[in-house]
C-alpha cells in the first residue's frame, strides 16, 4: 500500500474567490505574450504545492521577478519555504546539501544535478 503524499492546504472559499481575483486582476491589467501571463499563473498554482525555494530553483531570479510583476505579489510573501511536495523536487532534494540557498540558485554553488534535472519531480 503506499503511502499517501501532503498536499496543499485546501483553500477555503475566502482563499479561493482571493487567487481567482489576483489571476483575474493579473489578466485584466496585462499587455504582453500571453505565454508569460500563462506562466505566471501556473508558477503562482505551483508555489502553494513546492514553496518559493523550488521556484526559484526552476526560474532564474529574473524571471521570478517578471512573474511577480505580472501576477503583482511577492513569492517569498505569498508562499511558504517549502511546500508539501517540495520533497519531490530533485533541485530542492540536492539544494539542501548546502548552508547557503543563494549560492546555489545564483550558480555560485554547483549543484551535482544537471539543469534539467533541478527542474524534475519525482
Amino acid at each position: 500500500m503506499t503511502k499517501p503524499r501532503p498536499r496543499a492546504p485546501s483553500l477555503d472559499a475566502d482563499e479561493a474567490m482571493r487567487m481567482l481575483e489576483l489571476f483575474d486582476g493579473a489578466v485584466h491589467r496585462f499587455s504582453g505574450q500571453l505565454d508569460e501571463l500563462e506562466s505566471a499563473i501556473g508558477m503562482y498554482v505551483l508555489g502553494r504545492h513546492v514553496g518559493w525555494k523550488v521556484l526559484y530553483l526552476v526560474h532564474t531570479k529574473k524571471t521570478v521577478a517578471k512573474y511577480e510583476a505580472i501576477l503583482g505579489i511577492k513569492v517569498r510573501e505569498a508562499f511558504d519555504e517549502a511546500g508539501p511536495e517540495s520533497n519531490r523536487s530533485l533541485g530542492f532534494l540536492a539544494a539542501q546539501a548546502f548552508s547557503n540557498f543563494w549560492k546555489v540558485v545564483s550558480g555560485a554553488q554547483k549543484l551535482d544535478i544537471a539543469r534539467e534535472q533541478r527542474r524534475t519531480l519525482k
